[in-house]
């Protein structure tokens, strides 16, 4: 008998994951090899919690089924474990600046959980741009709500990385929906202090936390394509 987990279809056209007996060590439990990944980051070890992730991922490649649509039932909690792995991994990729292959881990995500549970079309539209990939960017940006400031700085970004400049009406509609956020991005410094940590980390994070952690998520982005920024200051 294969000691490998089986996708099961379910009578919603979904699929939950069903897993053979196996004791410490079995190297196909994704949720196990999340949460040791996780352990491993918080103890400093990050290049080893990345490569557990991708060694996990590739895991799952194996196994996946060969269907064309193999969309994963959220409420499974194995389920959900496949799903979180894949877009640690992916988040790992980004920040690394291998777009491509955290596109592929992204459009994974939402080839197998059309509902967007864990929001990977946030960071695949940024993807996109830095890859140039605008129609694709086009098809996915309408995708993401107007709540989110996210949205107004991908458009202003993607805009800027096709014709170098910052459209007036996008600049007004974040200046005014999302003043917290403009602020911090045009600020010169973002200090990651005791304070911000105690902030983000609560329960309720205030706006200007959330600012500062979405500038720390996407900083690479700026130092590798640089001028954006600048614009935003001189716009």
């Amino acid at each position: 008998m294969s000691d490998t987990p089986r996708f099961l279809p379910t009578a919603e056209n979904t699929y939950v994951i069903s897993y053979p007996e196996h004791g410490p060590g079995y190297p196909y439990d994704f949720a196990v090899i999340l949460r040791r990944s996780r352990e491993c980051e918080r103890g400093g070890d990050v290049e080893r919690a990345c490569n557990m992730r991708y060694d996990g991922v590739k895991k799952l490649m194996d196994i996946l089924p060969d269907e064309d649509d193999v969309w994963l039932d959220w409420e499974d909690e194995g389920c959900r474990a496949v799903l979180e792995l894949l877009k640690s991994s992916a988040i790992d990729h980004f920040l690394v600046g291998d777009f491509e292959m955290a596109a592929g881990m992204f459009e994974m995500i939402l080839d197998m959980d059309p509902e967007d549970h864990l929001e990977a079309t946030k960071p695949l539209a940024y993807c996109y741009v830095a890859l140039g990939e605008y129609e694709l960017f086009d098809e996915v940006i309408n995708d993401i709500s107007d709540k989110y400031p996210e949205k107004e700085i991908l458009k202003l970004w993607s805009e800027f990385r096709r014709n170098g400049s910052l459209p007036a009406g996008e600049m007004i509609h974040l200046r005014k929906n999302f003043p917290v956020f403009y602020a911090e991005f045009v600020a010169p410094t973002h200090p990651v202090s005791p304070e911000y940590l105690a902030d983000i980390e609560s329960e309720r994070p205030s706006r200007e936390a959330q600012a500062r952690e979405l500038w720390l998520q996407t900083e690479h982005l700026w130092t590798s394509f640089p001028g954006f920024i600048e614009a935003l200051r001189e716009s």
